[in-house]
This record gives C-alpha cells, structure tokens and sequence, in this order.
C-alpha cells in the first residue's frame, strides 16, 4: 500500500468476579487464556489492549481506552458466566460493531472427574452469550458472536476473526486516508454523483479536489534518471505492451508515475476518481494519453483509481483489494444468451494482481470511446473461478447501501477491443442476474474481487452500518 492504515481493534474478556476468590486458581487460568486469545488475532492490526475485567469499574477504563483509541471494532472474549454491567460499560459509547467470542477451552470434559472449577474455568460456553446480546439489542448495538473451541485449533473461528480484522482495516482505510476527485464525473451521469458532506458524514471519507491542471504539471520536477529508468521497468514488468516498447518509450510515462506515488503519499489519498473532459492538446494529451496505464499502476499498489469521476466504485474497488487482495472496476459489457453468460468488464485502469490467465496488455488506439482524446488502453485477464462483485449505492435520503454476488468466471470467447473481460456464470442464470441486480437500484460501475467474499462483505457493512442487496451465491 502506498498509503498506509492500520485497523485498532479493541480487545477485552469478562468474567464474574464473585468466582475468583472461591475458585482462586482461575485466576491464572483466565489470564493465560486471555493472552492466548490476543495471540490469535492477526499481526495486520492494532490491539488496544482492555484487559480482564471482572467490574464495572474495570469495564469503564476498558471503554475510555477505547474511545481514546477510537477503534474500529471491539472483540470481547467471554471466559466464563459474567454479568452484562462487566461489557457494557466498555462499548457503551462506542458506534462500532461488538464481537462476543464464545470459546470453550476443550473440546469436552470428563464428566465423570470434573468439578465446578473445571466446569467454568474450561468449558462454560454460551451461558452468557443471550444475556449479552439481550443488553447490546437494547443499547442499539451492532453485533456478533463467534462460538469455538481452543482445543485443537479451531480453523472457523480464526477465519471469522481474520475476517472481522479484514473488515475493520476497510474503516480505519476510509478514515485515515482521503478520496481524490479530479476534474468532475462524467456529464450525465447522475447515478454517480456524490454528497461530500454526506460521504464523510456516514463512511468517513473527506474528499480532496484537484483541477487538471495542477496534474498536468505534476511530473516537472521529476528528474532522478535511475528511478525514472526503474519505474519503465517496472510497467514493462507489469504490462505486455502491443508492438513492442522500451525503457525509454515508457519514459514520460514513468515519470507521471513517479510524480502520482509521490502525490498520493503527501495528500494521504486512498481512492481516486477522475475524469477528463477538455481538449487533450499539449501536456494534457501527453497526461491524458497515459493515464489509464499510470493509475493502474497505483491500483496495484493499493489506491483504487475509478474512471468517469465515480467516487462509489473508488469505495468499492478498494473494499475489494483490502479484503481480497483485488479490485477491478466493472459494469455489464453484452450477455451471452447461448452460454447463459454474463460478459463484465470495463475500459480503463485496473488491477494487475487480478490478471492470473494472462500478462495485461496495453495498446495505443487512436479514440477512447465516449470520451476525448486517444492514447493507451490497458486489457486484464482476471482468474478463472470464484468472483464476487460489489456496488455502492445511495437512496433519496443519501443512505449508502451494498449490493453484492458472487459468480464463477469461466473460460471462453470475449471481446477483442481492448478492454478487460470477464465470462461470469450466476447460479440463478444470466437473465434472472441482470434483473434481480439492477432492481436493486446500483450504480452502473462495481468493483470485481477474485473468491468468495460476501460473507467478509456482510462484515464491512455492519461496521459501516449499512444494508446490503445478496442477489446470489
């Protein structure tokens, strides 16, 4: 990432402290368990550490550390029965998701030798679980609950915390970095306007705007030789260019290049959405002819880049790369009635770490269709299997919502025109696909994601607090 973000993820445990001095060895049985549940969570992030707390009191200071933090979302490891005023206080003024983690130490007692320290000291699990969701219900809280074992390492409740940990680093992405608006959306557009107010109101993105005529100047003062020379490198690396090209061809390309990282860093910028409606004449046609090539670039670095100034597709693209290492911006190409096939794609930037079938390719046409200028078009072949596409709308009331399904993409004929494709078969047919999507009322851009991710999806909306459309699975 070129812009780096880590998620703060809030972490405590709860137990009854009425327990302790009458079974005082769980103490350090509560302690150990603890510190081993800390361990389990992924190194991706940042632990806010609450500690054990068996009080109110203790709850309190968990919840000022917190909000102090302010973190992204909060773990809270259930290690026996406890009273709810020991969660409570911790997340009582907190607007982020609280995950209850039920695991039971082994995977089952001996019921024959056990006593009442081994029964709530190791295997207590669930008892408490109703009561505390019961209170986060009333207290409007969002929530979930992930039940396990430690014996034997539990491989589904590792999934469901990295997961959670993939979600909450989409929050702390949106709200420590910037979105980037160039230039304007495309005139007409109107599904992808956009309320700046409204978008750092409810998904914490603050916009920056630039005029293009601040990027066309961006590179003049990119001057070091041997970085120049290794950034041509790097995207003749990168992309298979069509009739050949050099370190040299790609020269003034690689500087834009160098002179966009450097841009990126100093602005804190995430996501980017541009669009260029001039006259392409003098450097503007030298930028304009090349952009398409030097914002994918960015993308596989991290920053989602999204064509026609559409600031809902940035979000979604860069959803996609953080929790599945891909974004690729889509939208519906033709239908292929004989092969029940959706044909996705786009013309414009994309994703270099979703072209595994083949090395992306860029060419030089003479006309960017619907839009001013010609110059460099680049082509992705994303992977064959499981894909997931996500959009992002908005209601009348400016309340975001999510649409997403997941298809499997398949070998097959595709369009030769220079733009990314993708042959996507749903499990409810093309035709039943197209309808139920766009009666869900989304833009006509999405993001696209190499595997199965709804489920990781779900979890980004609920720290966002936003609903989502599943057309399919």
């Amino acid at each position: 990432m070129l812009v780096n973000t880590k998620a703060k993820v809030g972490v405590f445990s709860i137990a009854l402290k009425a327990y302790l001095p009458q079974f005082p060895e769980l103490v350090p049985e509560f302690l150990g368990q603890y510190e081993d549940f800390k361990k389990s969570i992924p190194d991706s992030v940042e632990i806010i550490d609450g500690g054990m707390v068996t009080t109110k009191e203790q709850s309190q200071a968990a919840g000022e550390k917190f909000r102090a933090a302010d973190v992204d979302i909060v773990f809270m490891q259930l290690l026996t029965y406890a009273t709810s005023y020991n969660m409570l206080p911790a997340v009582r003024d907190l607007d982020v998701p609280v995950v209850l983690v039920n695991l039971q130490k082994v995977r089952c007692l001996d019921f024959d030798n056990a006593g009442i320290a081994d029964w709530l000291g190791l295997a207590y699990a669930g008892g408490a679980v109703g009561e505390m969701v019961a209170d986060l219900n009333r207290f409007g809280k969002r929530h979930a609950v992930i039940t396990g074992v430690v014996e034997g390492r539990d491989e589904k409740v590792k999934a469901e915390i990295n997961d959670w940990c993939l979600a909450a680093q989409v929050r702390r992405r949106f709200r420590d970095t910037n979105i980037a608006q160039i230039g304007r959306p495309y005139p007409g557009m109107m599904d992808l306007y956009i309320d700046e107010s409204n978008l750092y109101r409810r998904m914490f993105l603050y916009t920056k705007q630039f005029d293009w005529e601040k990027m066309w100047a961006i590179a003049d003062n990119v001057e070091d030789e041997k970085a120049i020379m290794d950034k041509a490198q790097e995207i003749l690396d990168t992309f298979e260019v069509e009739g050949g090209a050099s370190q040299e061809t790609m020269w003034e390309m690689a500087r834009y290049v160098l002179a966009f990282e450097e841009w990126v860093k100093e602005e804190q910028i995430g996501l980017i959405a541009s669009h260029y409606d001039g006259f392409a004449k003098g450097q503007a046609g030298v930028l304009d002819s090349m952009l398409i090539p030097a914002f994918s670039m960015l993308i596989k670095q991290g920053v989602a880049c999204a064509v026609e100034g559409d600031m809902k597709v940035a979000m979604a693209m860069s959803i996609m790369k953080t929790i599945s290492g891909t974004g690729q911006l889509s939208e519906f190409y033709t239908i292929d009635f004989d092969e029940d096939i959706m044909i996705i794609g786009h013309s414009g930037s994309g994703d270099a770490d979703i072209s595994t079938e083949h090395k992306p390719t860029m060419k030089i046409v003479p006309v960017f269709h619907g839009k001013t200028g010609g110059g460099y078009l680049t082509q992705f072949y994303p992977s064959l299997g499981p894909v997931t596409y996500l959009a992002i709308t908005q209601d009348g009331d400016g309340h975001f919502k999510f649409v997403v399904a997941e298809g499997v993409n398949e070998p097959g004929k595709i369009l030769k025109i220079g733009d990314t494709n993708m042959r996507t078969r749903f499990s409810i047919g093309a035709r039943e696909f197209n309808n139920k999507w766009c009666q869900c009322g989304p833009t006509h851009h999405f993001a696209a994601g190499v595997g199965r991710h709804i489920d990781t999806i779900l979890k980004v909306a609920q720290i966002f607090n936003v609903p989502v459309d599943v057309v399919c699975r």
